[in-house]
């Protein structure tokens, strides 16, 4: 078998499936302030399965320009970002190109995590989660061992990503 160069990659929004976010918020070991977080994964539920969603996935960040491989992209530092985060009225909107957009309610201490900081910390995961459909609950441990997994890490996109609000 050989591997798919990323630049031959189509990316197929019915491959992808359901897209799904999380938010949660939690201390930062730099600083001892709360970092707001912000997952964003496949349920691998696309017409391809589980492979073809990690394969969409990884076009659609390749067409955005998003580094996937634990490198992690400043979108502060940049006007460029193929991406925007719209926080207001407790819940975050994610938009990406091409007319990708989810949403997710946020708890009050993730909106005052990305009030002060400006920006909230987004992993873009490859690796489809199916036990964490939506409408159901995510324990703590739950959601500490899929973040924490050092394969989910290494193959989604980690990006510093600004927080706007509607003025």
């Amino acid at each position: 078998m050989t591997a798919t160069d990323s630049a031959q990659r189509v990316f197929r929004p019915a491959e992808l499936g359901t897209l799904v976010v999380v938010a949660w918020s939690g201390k930062h070991p730099d600083d001892d302030t709360d970092m707001p977080f912000l997952l964003a994964y496949p349920l691998g539920d696309g017409t391809a399965g589980h492979e073809g969603a990690t394969e969409a996935a990884l076009a659609l960040l390749a067409d955005t320009k998003l580094p996937v491989g634990g490198t992690l992209l400043d979108g502060t530092q940049t006007s460029t970002l193929p991406l925007t985060l719209l926080v207001e009225a407790g819940s975050a909107a994610l938009t990406m190109p091409p007319n990708l957009n989810a949403q997710c309610e946020v708890p009050p201490e993730w909106f005052a995590a990305a009030k002060q900081r400006g920006y909230a910390y987004f992993i873009f995961a490859t690796r489809p989660w199916p036990q964490a459909v939506p409408g159901q609950e995510i324990t703590e441990e739950a959601l500490a061992a899929f973040v924490g997994d050092t394969e989910m890490l290494t193959s989604s996109a980690h990006v510093l990503l600004p927080v706007r609000s509607l003025r």
